[in-house]
């Protein structure tokens, strides 16, 4: 063999050996851990159904899944770092959509939410329930806006932020009903609840959970309404803001999985798949059903079509009502 013809094969040689890592990914991926971002803070539902997600698509793929929380700023820390992650299946983000359709409404996002992100598979979605405190004498939702009516901006709706998925309840509920309230905004839902039973205020919209559900029963708290596709098993007598003719106020928080923009399609595939099955298993589903979650599932294409059809809707209501981020 000549000096060219030898130099020749080790070039074709290496470039084969160049391209054995790419192909290699795209034949056995995972062939590493998996590394699942929560932009919440741990403890919280987010936090355990994305630990339930991750330990049924280990078993099942062979291959670590290891959560990493990463909360701040409504979740948009968490997802700038998957969005700057390479489109490799090895970086994932269980998020609320929120980061994607009302953050960027806002304007203080660290991504291209259109293009950034591959969404993967709706997983569940978090009712918003409509409450009345001890400051309130309103028994329901008509009740609520009768009083609303005859006395403007006397009824306090207290929320989790300006632009939470609450807030544009709120804004949605007045401009339907030709009615004035007064937004009082919290950081976050923990003093919100707080000052829920100490009466601060006379009504809020908050995720249902089972605290929340123990508060009703016990009489502390008094479900108005909630925002879902259908009635909570827990809360069967409460209807949805869609029964009560507020569908566009028939607001609620859906979480998914999502990966880097371009993701392969076999990886997401593959993915998708793995999602809805973990979906049908009793662990994950009675994890979402006894938190009053909804389990959702479905193809990407679907959830990726929530999405888009949300973004408008949010920054629509956000034009509409003049909010502004803090």
């Amino acid at each position: 063999m000549t000096a060219f013809a030898s130099s020749c094969s080790r070039r074709a040689a290496l470039a084969t050996l160049a391209a054995l890592p790419f192909a290699a990914r795209a034949q056995t991926w995972p062939a590493k851990p998996v590394h699942l971002v929560v932009p919440y803070p741990p403890g919280g539902i987010s936090d355990l159904v994305a630990r339930s997600l991750a330990d049924h698509m280990a078993a099942r793929m062979g291959q670590p899944f290891v959560v990493e929380n990463k909360a701040g700023a409504s979740g948009t820390i968490g997802m700038g770092q998957l969005a700057r992650a390479p489109a490799d299946g090895y970086t994932l983000a269980f998020s609320a959509i929120s980061p994607l359709t009302i953050s960027p409404a806002l304007g203080k996002v660290p991504y291209d939410a259109e293009h950034a992100f591959t969404p993967v598979a709706s997983v569940m979605v978090s009712p918003v329930l409509l409450l009345a405190t001890s400051a309130s004498a309103v028994r329901d939702f008509r009740e609520l806006l009768t009083y609303a009516r005859d006395w403007p901006d006397k009824v306090r709706w207290a929320t989790s932020g300006p632009a939470s998925l609450g807030h544009l309840m709120l804004e949605q509920v007045e401009a339907a009903a030709k009615v004035r309230m007064v937004h009082i905004p919290y950081k976050g839902g923990g003093q919100q609840i707080t000052d829920a039973l100490g009466g601060q205020f006379e009504v809020l919209s908050v995720n249902a959970g089972p605290v929340l559900t123990d508060h009703i029963r016990a009489g502390r708290l008094h479900a108005l309404a909630v925002g879902a596709p259908r009635r909570l098993d827990a809360l069967p007598q409460v209807p949805t803001l869609a029964e009560l003719g507020y569908a566009a106020a028939n607001l609620s928080s859906q979480f998914g999985v999502f990966a880097p923009g371009d993701l392969p399609p076999r990886i997401l595939d593959r993915l998708n798949g793995e999602v809805n099955a973990a979906l049908q298993t009793s662990e994950v589903r009675q994890r979402l059903l006894a938190s009053e979650n909804v389990p959702t599932g479905g193809s990407a294409r679907e959830f990726a079509r929530q999405i888009a059809a949300e973004a408008e809707s949010s920054a629509r209501i956000i034009r509409a009502a003049g909010i502004k981020a803090d």
